[in-house]
């Protein structure tokens, strides 16, 4: 996730799709399927022949686990949008991070991540929208690994998922994403997978992406899903499968497929084999941002001042 801030007042461009001219895929995400990895089917189930082998279904928030805050990045601040992401006890005297009571998960508890609107001067450190009145917000970022390269947990290969529900707002951009672990230390080429991307203005549709940032080789591929129910009145399944050089989308475990062909994604990692050679593995983040590339509402509404998205869960099946 590279993100570039200019000197105006339009900073902090999203942190997707925003380098070398892909600007237009995170804005509207209806870029074609890239090419098949292999020969070898698509699985219609992506548990098939997987166990679990990692689950958190956040009764508590466990912070050995999660760090929170910036993106774990040597790259820039790790902020980008128009919020700044909060490290695990607030800022600004507001804490996004809490283990509710919900009845529409599995075990009665989510994680809920919140976004709030400040309206005043912050201090925040690094983050560049301190004293610029629309940039004035606080909200959550979640991840297993640190700004020091420590991976906490991390994955080569496996079927990653999560089940949330997102929120209905004219800013929201919540995410939940990995990031391979080289990408802090050595961000000079990165590789991002986007399982969901959603903005919080699109009911039924959301955005699924891969991106390997950085020379040799930068590759991006990318697809806007079309869900046909509205995703932010209850909690849906999002998840990708790692395998090799494989990486295949899923929506409700189902393939998410190409709009132009019918077929079911089939993307390829391009550095697969560097990921084995170097021993690196994936870590996932879970985020609540705000969109900087859109108008600032004007009234911003008082029910809009404060929104927030929940997790029931994040697993991992090998």
């Amino acid at each position: 996730m590279h993100e570039r801030r200019s000197s105006s007042r339009n900073l902090a461009l999203p942190r997707r799709g925003l380098l070398k001219g892909m600007a237009a895929l995170a804005a509207a995400p209806l870029a074609v399927a890239g090419p098949a990895s292999g020969t070898a089917a698509v699985p219609a189930d992506p548990l098939a022949g997987r166990a679990l082998s990692f689950s958190d279904d956040f009764a508590v928030l466990d912070t050995k686990l999660w760090q929170a805050g910036p993106k774990a990045t040597t790259f820039d601040t790790g902020f980008y949008g128009r919020s700044a992401f909060a490290r695990i006890d607030g800022e600004e005297g507001f804490n996004p991070y809490a283990i509710i009571d919900d009845p529409l998960t599995e075990n009665g508890k989510a994680l809920q991540i919140s976004a709030k609107y400040i309206g005043r001067t912050m201090r925040v450190p690094a983050y560049y929208g301190n004293v610029l009145p629309e940039y004035q917000w606080i909200s959550g970022n979640l991840q297993t690994a640190r700004p020091d390269g420590t991976i906490v947990a991390g994955w080569r290969n496996g079927y990653f998922e999560a089940r949330i529900r997102f929120p209905k707002h004219p800013l929201s951009f919540p995410a939940f994403w990995l990031m391979n672990g080289r990408s802090i230390l050595l961000p000079k080429t990165s590789i991002e997978i986007d399982v969901v991307e959603h903005k919080g203005w699109e009911l039924d549709l959301y955005g699924t992406y891969l991106h390997e940032w950085g020379q040799p080789g930068e590759h991006h591929e990318g697809v806007g899903m079309p869900t046909g129910t509205d995703i932010t009145a209850g909690y849906f399944r999002y998840g990708v499968l790692v395998e090799g050089a494989r990486c295949v989308p899923y929506f409700e475990r189902r393939p998410v497929r190409d709009p132009k062909s019918g077929l079911p994604i089939d993307w390829t990692i391009g550095r697969a084999r560097q990921l084995d050679d170097q021993g690196d593995v994936f870590w996932p983040l879970l985020t609540l941002a705000l969109r900087s590339d859109v108008p600032f509402p004007d009234p911003l509404r008082e029910e809009d001042r404060e929104t927030s998205m929940r997790v029931d869960y994040f697993r991992v099946y090998a």
